[in-house]
């Protein structure tokens, strides 16, 4: 199968499904797509590995190259810088691989400044309702947590819903129906 694109931009709240969503495409599809590296300020956990699971980098050197326009998108969580280098979606590309981004809206924005030109999905829960008990049943995180979640995923439902913010919308109510509209999304019929 051909994509129509080389990098695809997939979004969506928190508990809307693109993880599981994309694990299923990665293993039905493991030579065609590749995700890019993200970079981190921050130190690696047990088991991750350097140019893996991130580029490892010091925080004064990962703020110089954002401002030298080497970055398509960069976000601090918990005083750690996290970002999306250029440089990172062409290895991607340079491998004959499709190049996947799951970011969030903020880095949506960001792309969309870029000269990439991905092709743009969200992913949607049925309802907020059912979102928030997603979260909830995950019983991974303290109630701020999830409220900051909840809070996010409203702004990221308004914007999902904006005309022209996103080439395709999947609602994902039905894991095996929202994988089909995945993969029509991204390969050329």
């Amino acid at each position: 199968m051909q994509t129509a694109s080389k990098i695809f931009v997939i979004s969506g709240p928190s508990g809307s499904g693109k993880s599981t969503l994309l694990k299923k495409l990665f293993a039905e599809y493991p030579s065609t797509f590749g995700f890019s590296v993200s970079h981190t300020t921050r130190k690696p956990r047990p088991g991750e590995v350097d140019g893996k699971d991130y580029h490892f980098v010091e925080k004064e050197d990962m703020i110089k190259e954002i401002e030298d326009g080497k970055f398509i998108e960069s976000a601090t969580f918990s005083g750690n810088m996290y970002g999306t280098s250029i440089k990172a979606v062409e290895d991607v590309v340079a491998q004959g691989k499709v190049c996947v981004l799951d970011i969030d809206m903020q880095g949506v924005k960001s792309v969309k400044k870029t000269s990439l030109n991905p092709k743009y999905i969200f992913i949607r829960p049925p309802s907020f309702d059912i979102l928030e008990q997603r979260l909830r049943g995950r019983g991974t995180e303290k109630e701020e947590a999830i409220m900051a979640r909840l809070n996010a995923a409203r702004e990221e439902l308004d914007y999902g819903a904006t005309p022209g913010a996103y080439d395709h919308v999947i609602v994902n109510d039905d894991l095996d129906t929202a994988y089909d509209s995945l993969k029509k999304a991204i390969f050329v019929q």
